[in-house]
């Protein structure tokens, strides 16, 4: 497949994982949204979206995501905003009892995972519908779970963001999409690098790819040092590219970013090196099937 006239870059700010040592990792909402609009100016017209609490702790509270949305949105009206909804999911098994959930478990209702895009409404937003391990626990989505958030999208006018950690999610996708849970050809991410995740390889992202609907919007990123090798591989293979420091904070080996605006400006580089140029949000909007 040739390289797209135009490639549409997403900026994931901050993630959910623990802060990195960095002294410009965007942790309260006025960084976070600070850090989105910088994003926006340097050539991202998708943000993906996650909050956290001052101190750098994960947040799922309804009014930090309201706060960084809305600051977002009092600047920049054109920028697509992605709001995740992976927190919620995550299963440790009690030392006591292997049936019981042990400390840290956080499992939510398809509501409570919803509760943010429910009430602000955004055009996209992630349904990551992987099950396994992860951060020495388990990441848990059933079918039953997808189809709950699936409908509450679908009802609130939401477009998914169907996020893959393996070849196996591919499949649980395609039998959703048949099912009536989603709707078809749908936009991916193809997640690669976490560990016990599909490997961060040319023949790995080729294979994902190849078992994409046709028609599928997608990207393809890599996690940490496999970001920018995954990077070029997307855009090469046709798919589009997503940066920032939920994924990475290195513009190369021993090359720390000051800021998630200095990886879209990579990404830019690299897109324009490779043939394309970056998709404005109208563009994006209207490859993803957007209204705006």
């Amino acid at each position: 497949m040739a390289v797209k006239d135009k490639v549409i870059i997403t900026c994931a700010v901050t993630g959910a994982s623990p802060a990195p040592n960095h002294p410009g990792f965007p942790k309260s909402n006025e960084e976070v949204a600070n850090a989105a609009l910088e994003a926006g100016e340097a050539g991202a017209s998708i943000i993906h979206v996650h909050v956290r609490k001052p101190d750098g702790r994960p947040s799922t509270d309804l009014d930090d995501y309201t706060e960084v949305y809305n600051r977002i949105r009092q600047k920049n009206n054109e920028l697509i905003i992605n709001l995740t909804t992976g927190p919620g999911c995550g299963w440790r098994q009690s030392d006591e009892d292997p049936a019981m959930p042990g400390p840290g478990t956080n499992m939510m209702t398809a509501d409570r995972r919803t509760e943010h895009i429910q009430a602000l409404r955004p055009e996209l937003a992630t349904l990551d519908i992987c099950t396994m391990q992860f951060n020495g626990g388990v990441a848990i989505n059933t079918t039953k779970m997808m189809r709950q958030m699936g409908e509450i999208f679908r009802d609130c006018g939401i477009k998914p963001e169907i996020e893959c950690f393996d070849t196996g999610d591919l499949v649980f996708a395609e039998d959703l999409i048949a099912e009536g849970a989603l709707d078809g050809p749908g936009m991916y991410s193809i997640v690669m690098g976490t560990k016990y995740g599909v490997h961060a390889t040319p023949e790995a992202m080729i294979y994902c790819k190849n078992n994409l609907p046709p028609g599928a919007v997608w990207q393809g990123f890599g996690i940490s040092r496999h970001t920018w090798p995954m990077a070029a591989q997307s855009i090469i293979l046709g798919g589009n590219v997503r940066t920032g420091f939920e994924d990475s904070t290195y513009l190369g080996k021993g090359r720390q970013a000051p800021t998630n605006a200095a990886m879209v400006v990579q990404a830019v580089e690299l897109v324009e090196r490779l043939g394309s140029r970056p998709a404005t949000p109208g563009e994006a909007r209207k490859e993803l099937g957007l209204p705006h």
